[in-house]
């Protein structure tokens, strides 16, 4: 049995769950393809009428959902709940999206003949899904799966259990039996649903992620996986220094810097003085982001996930300082119970030191001076990930430039690396991602498959 301990409060235990085995996840998915028989043969207007229904169900349970997030991933209030709006749009967006054209003709060869092709279902969907989304994350992988009539098998972390049961329980009460399912436990369960579904969507770590493809390209099934980055944030010369702190401060250290495109480097284009200038504006920003209880309405840094992330913070933040790096932040530890650590900012660090390169996944960000862009462009691409990247300025010219050259699936310009609009495609380059995008109508290319038909009549004109 595993527990789903409260980072916040470590000493309660939220729920307890089975470690299913390979033989436990075999018969679900068996279960799963079974069921999706039916739902792919279903009329459109059903599955979509089933998402709205779903939809309608979590709205009505997201205050419940909120305070279970806050307690099991400690998402500060704010976030939690917005992701629960995030959650019930995404549902809405799917429901629509199943009305879509599912298909195109084309000329025929013969020039009377029919020819067709139409998008099919893959079978049984396998979502393997992080903690620090709970809802967002499972809903914009297993909602196109259902829209475009795949049953879904989800194995969501150990530590978001509690929220993935009650969500589960949610979305199978409008669904025909078997159609979504929830597995529970840790590797082996992911394994054996990797060894068993018919496609495998995963968000997680890079070393999990690479394993889970090389593992579904193996049996020849379509595999996306989603694994984090090292995103940058680059400040040029012309940018509003304020706008630029606040908007990077939020995107390093909300919900203690535990998303995958929070911003982890700050490169500040102009040399030492410039950087100097925009370290001091981040250390005043990154102050007045409060740090305690993410129950609490106005906490925007809350503990992160467990004692072994809360030293890897320290472990970098010790790096650093025994290095060339400067802390410029209060290290004071957080008086506190929980896996509290304050947000670090590092100045002085070289692009190719360690903390600069892997990804902490926590409030931690380092700061770089580049001499011009294209020694900005060099050190944001220079490591091994790609997910989202950050510009600003008002010069028109170098936005264009940066967009074309940034090794990054998703750029922003004059806002922050976080945030995802469900409805655009997303997913990163390099170590960041495997496989098609996720979202928005790219999401329909993943779970289905085209079909090719040519109707002819049946004797010689």
């Amino acid at each position: 049995m595993l527990d789903s301990r409260s980072p916040a409060h470590p000493g309660q235990v939220l729920a307890t769950f089975p470690e299913q085995q390979a033989d436990e996840v075999a018969h679900v998915v068996a279960a799963a393809r079974h069921a999706a028989i039916g739902w792919a043969a279903a009329p459109a207007l059903v599955r979509s009428q089933a998402l709205h229904a779903a939809a309608d169900a979590l709205q009505d349970a997201a205050v419940e959902l909120t305070e279970v997030g806050i307690a099991e991933v400690g998402k500060p209030r704010a976030e939690m709940g917005a992701e629960l709006a995030r959650g019930v749009a995404i549902l809405r967006y799917y429901a629509q999206a199943a009305l879509d054209p599912d298909g195109d003709t084309l000329p025929s060869a013969d020039g009377q003949s029919l020819l067709m092709s139409r998008r099919r279902p893959l079978g049984v969907a396998g979502c393997i899904t992080p903690w620090n989304f709970p809802v967002a994350i499972p809903l914009w992988k297993a909602a196109p799966a259902l829209a475009y009539g795949n049953a879904v098998v989800w194995k969501p972390a150990p530590a978001a259990t509690a929220i993935a049961r009650r969500l589960a329980d949610l979305l199978a009460a409008t669904l025909p039996e078997g159609v979504l399912s929830l597995i529970t436990g840790d590797a082996a369960a992911g394994q054996a649903l990797i060894a068993t579904a018919d496609a495998i969507s995963f968000t997680g770590s890079a070393a999990v992620g690479r394993l889970a493809a090389v593992a579904a390209a193996s049996r020849g099934i379509p595999v996306q996986a989603e694994m984090g980055g090292q995103n940058p944030a680059v400040i040029l010369p012309d940018a509003d220094l304020e706008h630029c702190a606040q908007a990077i401060a939020q995107a390093a250290m909300g919900y203690a810097g535990q998303k995958c495109t929070a911003t982890s480097r700050v490169i500040v284009v102009g040399g030492a003085a410039a950087a100097a200038a925009s370290a001091e504006a981040l250390v005043a920003a990154v102050a007045k982001l409060p740090v305690g209880d993410p129950a609490l309405p106005g906490t925007v840094v809350g503990p992160v996930i467990s004692e072994a992330a809360r030293q890897r913070v320290l472990a970098a933040t010790a790096e650093a300082s025994a290095g060339s790096g400067r802390i410029l932040t209060d290290a004071d530890p957080v008086d506190a119970e929980g896996f509290y650590v304050r947000p670090v900012l590092v100045a002085g660090v070289e692009p190719s030191a360690r903390i600069a390169q892997e990804e902490i996944f926590g409030p931690f960000a380092v700061i770089l001076a580049a001499r011009d862009d294209d020694d900005a462009l060099r050190i944001a691409n220079g490591v091994p990930y790609g997910l989202a990247a950050s510009v600003f300025t008002t010069d028109l010219d170098r936005v264009l430039r940066f967009a074309a050259q940034l090794d990054a699936g998703l750029v922003r310009v004059n806002g922050p690396t976080t945030g995802v609009d469900f409805y655009a495609p997303f997913g990163g380059f390099k170590g960041s991602s495997i496989g098609p995008r996720e979202q928005g109508k790219a999401a329909r290319d993943f779970y289905t498959v085209t079909q090719t038909t040519t109707f002819s009549a049946g004797r010689p004109g």
